[in-house]
């Protein structure tokens, strides 16, 4: 379906369906035999469609070929159509464009670009790629940056040009082969990128090329200055324009994707396409809802100092009808069009530049789940900030500003999410029609009911994650980095204890001020 809102089609249809010229809403109505005969590249392209039997590239070029249809793009753009749709198809473009096929031979199926030579070969392969280079390949310097969990992540910067290439790989990296994972995530984490990057371009970097048979994403370098969100916040340093910018993302994406500004037929679609991401979604159950509750081999904590306290989460039964809560929550409801993985490792900054990065966790969920996850990062750093205290900095300040950063991000998300409600409450949402909630009263009651929930919400998913992250599987660095173990574990106990209250008792906390000092009453 046409989005009028967002420009964009995304239509989907089953093998041999035969899709029917429908005119998108406020559009001219065209024919769609006269679309496509006008254009040789277009008849060339819906012939050879037809002949394949391979569902994936009929449905994409079938959605390019409707765009084509109801004029929403040329025929000289069917191939950017398909490109950005991820089919590794051979498109043939018109006499001003050469017959080209998207990847050579070497890559026609997956296989890990574990080599500068070959990452060198793909880029010259791809024009997408190349032409940000200047095609200037003799002085490339590429590096392996990943330092996560999942994925290999390369930096190519030549004398004309620079970019990254991030590529998945189909096991989970911080584990090894034995325990598989989804190739498929590339996908959903391009779709995303696009997708948040079209509603929220000033904080989203911009995707050069995906290739779906590679598993491949080409995108924007984060040039120095830009570093990582964890590692400034490790180093102690701050950000001034942070909160301003973080809920301009979320408030963005979260508020655009959901049913106060869809109608639910655009909605519905939009979380059946996500449903595919539904092994990374596992993969959140097991690690945040799951396995910091039970006896997991993949659980580990910083022993012997904290064996007791990892116990005693899973001895506690009113954490765990919280937590069941929670997950129920994140599995069922399918508010908007989340990252699912936004912590201080996914976003990358400078003084004046905010960047949120690797949303392959994406798909229709709890809008706390982000907010949530994000906050409470930053509560994990504030707790850690003791660790690296020392004689020429004490950490002080770092503490304060993270404590006002918590604050200002809630209060500017919130408010700038119900600006965006009052700016299209006669719209084609469907959450709230303005028949029924035609009054400024009522308008009010709901509003402050949604946020109330959101906040708590926020408040559950953000302690859960802040769980996880001290006896769970994959710890965060702001711990991790301090020597001193039982130094170190002073610091989780703290953050644990408040996470753990903090999931127990959320629905008591009225705004984030009480959070915040709450969070200054811990010992």
């Amino acid at each position: 379906m046409f989005n009028r809102r967002s420009g964009q089609t995304d239509l989907k249809f089953p093998p041999g369906a035969r899709v029917r010229a429908e005119p998108a809403r406020g559009l001219e109505a065209r024919s769609p035999r006269r679309s496509i005969q006008s254009n040789p590249a277009v008849v060339d392209l819906f012939l050879r469609v037809e002949a394949q039997n391979d569902r994936s590239s009929r449905d994409t070029t079938t959605r390019a070929l409707i765009a084509v249809r109801r004029g929403l793009i040329c025929g000289h753009g069917v191939r950017q159509c398909i490109d950005s749709l991820g089919t590794p198809s051979t498109v043939c473009g018109t006499s001003n464009h050469t017959v080209r096929t998207i990847g050579m031979a070497a890559f026609s199926e997956f296989r890990p670009l574990s080599d500068s030579a070959l990452m060198v070969e793909y880029i010259k392969s791809t024009p997408a790629l190349s032409s940000k280079l200047g095609d200037q390949f003799d002085d490339l310097d590429i590096k392996e940056v990943g330092d996560g969990n999942l994925n290999f992540v390369y930096i190519v910067v030549g004398s004309s040009g620079s970019l990254v290439i991030k590529q998945a790989i189909p096991y989970i990296r911080c584990i090894g082969e034995s325990w598989p994972m989804t190739k498929e995530r590339a996908y959903f984490e391009t779709r995303a990128l696009r997708e948040h990057g079209h509603l929220c371009p000033d904080h989203v970097p911009e995707v050069y090329h995906f290739d779906r048979t590679m598993c491949l994403i080409g995108m924007r370098y984060l040039e120095p200055p830009h570093i990582i969100l964890r590692k400034g916040l490790i180093a102690g340093l701050e950000y001034p324009l942070l909160a301003e910018h973080m809920s301009e993302y979320m408030a963005h994406t979260l508020f655009h994707t959901s049913l106060l500004y869809h109608t639910t037929t655009d909605h519905k679609s939009a979380v059946a396409e996500f449903c595919g991401n539904v092994e990374l979604c596992r993969l959140t159950e097991q690690v945040v809802f799951s396995d910091p509750y039970k006896v997991s081999q993949y659980n580990r904590w910083t022993t012997p100092y904290l064996d007791g306290d990892a116990e005693a989460v899973r001895e506690d039964n009113t954490l765990k009808l919280e937590v069941a809560e929670l997950k129920s929550m994140f599995c069922e409801r399918a508010q908007a069009l989340i990252h699912g993985d936004l912590h201080t490792g996914s976003v990358m900054v400078t003084q004046v530049s905010t960047q949120v990065i690797d949303p392959e966790f994406a798909f229709y969920g709890p809008m706390g789940f982000d907010v949530g996850a994000y906050l409470g990062n930053l509560i994990l750093s504030f707790f850690s900030q003791e660790g690296h205290a020392n004689e020429e900095n004490d950490r002080k300040d770092c503490k304060e500003w993270i404590l006002r950063t918590i604050g200002e991000t809630w209060n500017l998300f919130e408010m700038k999410f119900v600006a965006l409600w009052n700016k299209h409450k006669e719209g084609y949402g469907e959450a709230y029609l303005p028949a029924i909630y035609n009054n400024s009263e009522l308008l009010q009651l709901v509003q402050r009911k949604f946020m109330t929930d959101l906040f708590h919400d926020t408040l559950g998913f953000g302690s859960a994650k802040m769980i996880r992250r001290i006896v769970g599987v994959a710890h965060v660095e702001d711990f991790e980095s301090i020597q001193d173990a039982s130094r170190r574990a002073d610091c989780e106990r703290k953050a644990l204890n408040f996470a753990k209250m903090l999931m127990k008792e959320r629905r008591k906390f009225q705004s984030i001020e009480d959070v915040v000092l709450a969070i200054q009453d811990v010992q």
